[in-house]
């Protein structure tokens, strides 16, 4: 494999920088909706919605 690209950019530095360069856009969003609950973000919460629901019935509502 080469080194280097047609355009002279050295691959295993870019590779590097990349392997330092800390948490992906997908990684920032999904530990912002596991740390703060922001709005939209449903598909990244580990929360299971029905014991949620379960927690706030009516009939619970003062026993905890």
């Amino acid at each position: 494999m080469n080194k280097y690209t047609t355009g002279g950019t050295d691959i295993e530095s870019v590779k590097q920088q990349n392997a330092n360069s800390g948490m992906s856009y997908n990684e920032v969003k999904a530990f912002l909706a596991r740390t703060t609950g922001g709005h939209g973000t449903a598909g990244y919460s580990n929360t299971d919605v029905e014991q949620v629901k379960r927690n706030n019935s009516p009939d619970r509502q003062g026993s905890d």
